[in-house]
């Protein structure tokens, strides 16, 4: 009888393992999530950035990140186009209108880094 349990047991995690692993593959072993960002960023890499450098635009802002030497960092959109912005005083707050200048692209030309000059 316990043979019997035991081979049972083993029967459905096998199942349970197959059926992981063929919802794997088919995902590509992404996330809905990850295979949404990459598409959005082989999307940024077959058009042209809405911006130049040299360019001030004005824009909200939707988020801070953490750049790796540990600057906050402001990140907002132009026309889509993500935009890296540096020196963002620490009053400065999320949706609010900021006058940058684009200062270069990253390799693929997918986002830009962008000077603070004020707010709008």
């Amino acid at each position: 009888m316990l043979q019997t349990g035991s081979l049972v047991l083993g029967i459905v995690l096998i199942v349970i393992a197959v059926t992981w692993l063929v919802r794997r593959v088919r995902s590509g072993g992404r996330s809905a999530q990850a295979r949404e960002s990459l598409e959005r960023h082989h999307e940024a890499q077959a058009r042209e950035p809405p911006v130049d450098v040299g360019d001030v635009c004005t824009f909200g802002i939707e988020e801070f990140t953490d750049h790796h030497s540990g600057a906050r960092r402001a990140v907002g959109r132009v026309e889509g186009f993500v935009v890296f912005v540096e020196d963002v005083p620490d009053d400065v707050a999320l949706t609010d209108a900021v006058r940058v200048k684009i200062l270069s692209f990253n390799r693929g030309h997918t986002s830009a880094r962008a000077a603070f000059l004020e707010r709008a």
